[in-house]
């Protein structure tokens, strides 16, 4: 352990050293009711007219799609579709987009949908411009070449990947998932258009709201200071505590979906600064190998690995008791965190989230926990993730 966190260091600083040199990075949103024409006007104003679509078929059978690109169509841009994306999108499925881009010759790519559709459309675009196999990208910052322009309209509150310049695609053959990074799969331009969320079922806003939670936590106790992240996942989740009932409870109240939509945005903006966490370490494998929803995954994870790193994030568990009631400013920091902790928790509950899932399987523990441990090396959680903790907290979530 003490070589595994002398690496982590020295891997740490060599992180800050390569961001301090990296370009900087650009945010624009059209928020609230209808701001997803705003955006299509945008890309239109920009000169962009042959476009592809990238979003997945219920989106497109349901309509929601069509709508989302109404002011693209009156404008008249000339839309090529790819509507194959499934829940962990896959380099097959990436393939398969990046073959319709070519086709059509388009000048812009627009991600429809939730997390998949967003992460497929950034790498689909990577691939515009390259006969590179997006297989070798996977890895930190190595999307290096320029990538056709991206904009992005999400129809869930959660994912954050409208903020942010990674994107996470899952191999059929390994069942395992790949993180990738760049400059260029940073969206040039987002709509949060909460008239497109107002019929998304309760299960997927509980999934994708607790998925937005997990990286405005991982955010603000990441041991990374850096730019904005305190501020924007601070903002998050007070918004989330807000609003995340309400939305499941009645999806129609569209405060309670821009809400959310902005909490989701804004904690997309703080991983973008500091990346996530422990969570996503173990919750990258167990959707990867059993299909399991990420929003869902993380929500699962999420609870454990705050008492696992409890001691170390104190201080910022604590804040962030007060911050959304759960614990008075004059209690010992140990209650608060505590609190907090069990306010996690209690939100979980109350939006439907199960404890336990029966897909997670013991027999598969030692290959879960290698790829999670090795995956959080490179992330700057409070405490460095182990092979025993790891697989106590399988355990755990393990029905």
């Amino acid at each position: 352990m003490l070589l595994r966190k002398i690496k982590h260091s020295l891997y740490f600083a060599l992180v800050k050293v390569l961001v301090a040199f990296a370009p900087s990075v650009s945010y624009l949103a059209f928020a609230g009711p209808g701001s997803s024409r705003q955006l299509c006007e945008h890309i239109l104003r920009g000169g962009q007219r042959r476009l592809l679509v990238v979003t997945d078929k219920p989106l497109r059978d349901l309509g929601i799609a069509d709508k989302a690109v109404e002011a693209l169509v009156a404008g008249g841009a000339e839309l090529a579709w790819y509507d194959g994306v499934q829940p962990n999108p896959t380099f097959t499925q990436v393939d398969e987009g990046i073959a319709a881009l070519k086709a059509h010759r388009a000048d812009a790519v627009l991600a429809v949908g939730g997390g998949s559709s967003i992460d497929a459309a950034k790498v689909i675009a990577a691939g515009g411009w390259s006969d590179e196999n997006p297989r070798d990208w996977v890895g930190f910052g190595k999307v290096k070449h320029d990538v056709i322009p991206i904009y992005v309209i999400p129809t869930t509150a959660g994912t954050g990947s409208e903020a942010t310049m990674g994107a996470v695609i899952s191999d059929t053959e390994t069942k395992q998932k790949g993180v990738l990074s760049g400059k260029g799969l940073q969206p040039a331009a987002v709509a949060l258009d909460s008239d497109l969320m107002l019929g998304m079922p309760p299960a997927i806003t509980a999934a994708t709201g607790m998925d937005a939670l997990t990286h405005a936590i991982e955010a603000y106790i990441s041991t990374w200071d850096r730019g904005t992240r305190t501020d924007y996942s601070r903002r998050a989740i007070r918004m989330i505590f807000d609003h995340l009932r309400t939305a499941y409870d009645d999806g129609t109240d569209r405060e309670a979906r821009d809400g959310m939509a902005m909490a989701a945005y804004y904690a997309g903006i703080a991983i973008n600064q500091v990346n996530v966490g422990n969570v996503h370490a173990i919750a990258h494998q167990i959707g990867g190998k059993y299909g399991i929803p990420h929003g869902l995954a993380n929500a699962l994870v999420l609870p454990h690995v705050l008492e696992f790193c409890r001691d170390e994030a104190e201080e910022k568990l604590a804040e962030l008791a007060v911050l959304v009631g759960a614990a008075d400013a004059g209690q010992p920091r140990a209650q608060q965190a505590d609190a907090f902790i069990a306010a996690v928790r209690e939100l979980s509950a109350a939006v439907g989230i199960p404890e336990t899932t029966a897909e997670v399987k013991a027999e598969d523990f030692d290959y879960l926990v290698d790829l999670a441990v090795n995956e959080a090396a490179g992330y700057f959680a409070p405490r460095l993730l182990d092979p025993a903790s790891t697989r106590a907290i399988l355990g755990k979530i393990a029905a």
